[in-house]
Order: C-alpha cells, then structure tokens, then sequence
C-alpha cells in the first residue's frame, strides 16, 4: 500500500511557518508608529511678457503685477496639524532688462496676511535670459501661521517700465510638505 505523505507534510510546514511569523510580533507597538511623509506640490506658475508691464491705451507703466492662488493642501486639519515643515522652491527666468522685487503673501479667507516673504529676481536681457532661484524654509512657530493661510498672492514690481521694454519672465514653483503623522487620542 503506497500512501502519499506530500499533502499532510506541506500541511505541517505550511503550519510551523505561520505560527512562526507570529509569535514574536507585539501587536501594542502599532500604537507607537509615526509616518513622516513628504508631499511635493506645484505652486505656481505664469509667464509674463515685457508688454504686461505697460498699458498701451494709457501710455502708462504698470509697475506691479499680481497674482493669487488657491492653497487648498492647507485647509484640512490633520494636515495642519501634522505639518512640521515647508519648503517653497521659486525658479525665475528672466529676460526683461530689469530687476523685480518678488512679494509673496499667504492670506487667510479674510484677506489679512498670516505669512510674508519676498526675494529679489536678477535682471536678464532679450538675448540673455537670467535664471534667479529662491528658496523659503518655514518650520518651527512660523508653520501655525502659515496653515492658516487659504492663498498665496505673488506681486512683482519693477522699478520702470516703457512702450519698448522687451523680454519675458517666468516663473515656477513648487512646495514641499513635511509631514509627522501619529496617532491621536
């Protein structure tokens, strides 16, 4: 009589492994584990021409040029409150022969200003197009302030602008998120 032992000797090793995989795991430290998740996001971005600078119809430099974006990452508790860090990444390229002053307000829903950084952007030319980059890290007491912003206004201003002014700048950005997420009681 011939038996097949390979059943019953796979049922017994199939047995011995999952008890192994078990009996030393402490299911009380899943309480102690903390994610610490990195978040990379667009920010912003636009492209300018020299003419955005000038008003034709009434001959006149318009010195200062805005824009507004939504931050809708912020506006979620939990990721307010696990947020321990921030990095914003501006990148310029600029080839208007002249120098900007670059403002960057993060406003709460009532418009009031709950965060503020600025940067210069170097001056370029039509032929030579200058890259300025400008990193802003915001952590420690400051990171309240800037969760309890739902936008981001960026103002670019020039000291001098004509019907001639050539050239063009750009600008992208990008934010990188920090993250301590733990369990809550």
């Amino acid at each position: 009589m011939k038996k097949n032992l390979l059943v019953p000797i796979l049922g017994v090793l199939l047995c011995l492994w999952m008890a192994s995989c078990v009996k030393d795991t402490d299911f009380d430290q899943a309480e102690n584990i903390t994610l610490t998740p990195v978040v990379e996001l667009d920010l912003i971005y636009f492209d300018l021409e020299a003419a955005d600078f000038y008003n034709d119809e009434t001959n006149t430099p318009r010195l200062t040029v805005s824009d507004t974006t939504e931050i809708r990452f912020l506006d979620d508790t939990e990721i307010q409150e696990s947020l321990k860090k921030a990095e914003f990444l501006f990148v310029f390229t600029n080839s208007i022969p002249r120098s900007f002053q670059a403002d960057f307000q993060f406003l709460d829903v009532a418009n009031e200003t709950t965060y503020a950084t600025s940067t210069t952007v170097a001056e370029g030319s039509p032929e030579n197009a200058v890259l300025s980059e400008f990193t802003e890290t915001v952590e420690g007491n400051d990171i309240l302030a800037l969760t309890q912003a739902d936008k981001v206004v960026v103002s670019l201003t020039l000291p001098s602008s004509d019907a001639n002014l050539e050239g063009s700048l750009n600008l992208k950005s990008k934010t990188t998120y920090y993250l301590e997420i733990k369990e809550r009681n």
